[in-house]
């Protein structure tokens, strides 16, 4: 026995109300298909994705901090200037018996920090030091002035000082990302 004959005994149904029923039933399932098929993104899924799109960029973007990179950039490019300024003042020392020489005359370095720079309110160390040691005397990436044209002409930003001990201290008083506020570096 037929499941159709089945149910049509158990509710008698004229010929009409049969044909109704299948094409309803039948138009909805072509209705269920085609929604089933449909493809494409309801809006709510749309917002979600724009949503974790936003807090990935947001930690993306804490977690690079340009300006941060930027300053720990120019600081290390402090770091190594000072350390090739000693370098080639210790080169000096070294070459002339443990006496800091310019043009072959023994020079003093200053006890206090004093900026090294061209002209009459800076410690002029470029003869003494250029281009025997260094071929020109780096100067601080973001100071306003930093210049090396010559070594008539030149203001690097960074200090040169020598203790009553004889330890050299070279140091940039301008640091980024440290707590002290400079970069130094003695020998």
């Amino acid at each position: 026995m037929n499941k159709n004959n089945v149910i049509e005994r158990a509710v008698p149904v004229t010929h009409s109300q049969n044909v109704a029923q299948k094409t309803a039933i039948s138009n909805f399932l072509e209705r269920y298909k085609l929604l089933k098929k449909a493809n494409g993104f309801t809006l709510i899924e749309v917002l979600v994705v724009i949503g974790i799109l936003a807090v990935l960029a947001t930690v993306v973007l804490v977690a690079v901090n340009p300006a941060k990179q930027f300053k720990t950039a120019r600081d290390s490019q402090r770091t190594a200037n000072v350390a090739s300024i000693l370098n080639a003042v210790s080169q000096n020392v070294a070459d002339n018996a443990g006496v800091f020489s310019c043009n072959g005359e023994p020079k003093d370095l200053p006890a206090t920090s004093t900026v090294m720079k061209s002209g009459v309110d800076g410690y002029d160390i470029a003869d003494c030091l250029t281009p025997a040691y260094i071929s020109s005397l780096p100067y601080d990436p973001k100071k306003e002035g930093g210049v090396w044209e010559t070594a008539d002409h030149y203001d690097t930003g960074y200090l040169i000082s020598e203790d009553a001990s004889g330890r050299i201290t070279v140091k940039s008083d301008v640091a980024e990302t440290t707590a002290t506020g400079e970069i130094a570096v003695t020998r």
